[in-house]
């Protein structure tokens, strides 16, 4: 996944986010609605999530030094986790806190009809966000459902931006269901139970995003290039087996280690030229792959 899709979803959703902010924010204060004030809170939070992304994939690009000679690159799931526990987790647990204090204290809502018009604005903005991160995974996400790119992705950021995007719309739905029965019933703890459920589906969201980004931190693997790898070494006639194989992301690159045994008549020098095309050879068959560290051996 280039940093330039990635950049232009989470553009995408900093615009689209902005824009229903400001819109949500006035209908709240207008109307007094407790769903629609739960969520200008997410759009704000969500608005937050995207600068910080946009900050952590900049300082992810800087260059490697002695004291991080592997560069960078994982710095971007740092700001990933900060969006995910900072203000999803922070943007949840307040929009349940308003829930709860107008279920308990009742608010009437005013000019509902117009706060109602505001949601199906902001559906059609926050669709708008979500085709362009759509869009900017379709590559990486190939013949894979979404819910499998997301648990296989090393792209922090767009999974970020795709997990609220999808969030935002699932609380949009149930602010406009719950808007709609007080509208209908009269009956304003409908509109405080859409608060609530929207906060609890934030927090429900926090916890599926900063799983992924924990397991992205402590160094996952990155299967699908191990395995091509590990197929494309078992079958040159030099390789007698391979004996182990990591191939771990970092950020957008993968750093691949391996221990393998070779044909034990080969001369040193036949060794090593076998083992530098090999590694030219990953490297141009996987991009991604910026290290390989090959070490000849016959015992793992």
């Amino acid at each position: 996944m280039s940093h330039s899709n990635s950049i232009t979803a989470i553009l995408y959703a900093l615009a689209a986010n902005l824009g229903i902010t400001i819109a949500k924010t006035a209908a709240a204060f207008w109307t007094g609605s407790g769903s629609l004030l739960a969520e200008a809170i997410h759009s704000l939070a969500d608005s937050g999530n995207q600068v910080l992304l946009l900050i952590g994939m900049q300082r992810s690009k800087k260059e490697a030094t002695s004291r991080h000679p592997m560069g960078y690159e994982r710095e971007a799931y740092i700001w990933s986790m900060m969006v995910a526990i900072t203000l999803f987790s922070v943007g949840g647990v307040f929009s349940v806190y308003e829930g709860w204090l107008r279920y308990t204290n009742p608010h009437e809502v005013e000019n509902a009809g117009v706060a109602f018009l505001i949601l199906l604005i902001a559906v059609a903005l926050e669709s708008f966000s979500l085709k362009g991160a759509l869009a900017a995974l379709k590559e990486e996400k190939g013949e894979r459902t979404l819910w499998q790119w997301f648990q296989e992705t090393s792209s922090s950021e767009l999974m970020v931006v795709t997990g609220e995007d999808i969030a935002a719309l699932v609380g949009l739905i149930i602010a406009m269901v719950m808007l709609g029965l007080t509208m209908i019933t009269g009956n304003t703890a409908f509109d405080a139970a859409g608060s609530m459920l929207i906060g609890l589906l934030l927090i429900g969201v926090a916890a599926v995003v900063g799983r992924e980004v924990h397991s992205l931190i402590l160094g996952e693997s990155a299967e699908g290039i191990r395995d091509n790898v590990k197929q494309y070494l078992e079958s040159q006639p030099c390789v007698r087996q391979v004996l182990n194989l990591w191939a771990i992301n970092h950020g957008n690159s993968v750093m691949v280690t391996i221990k393998a045994e070779l044909t034990p008549d080969m001369a040193v020098v036949d060794a090593v030229d076998e083992i530098n095309a090999m590694e030219r050879r990953i490297k141009e068959s996987h991009p991604r792959v910026k290290w390989i560290f090959f070490e000849i051996d016959n015992v793992d």
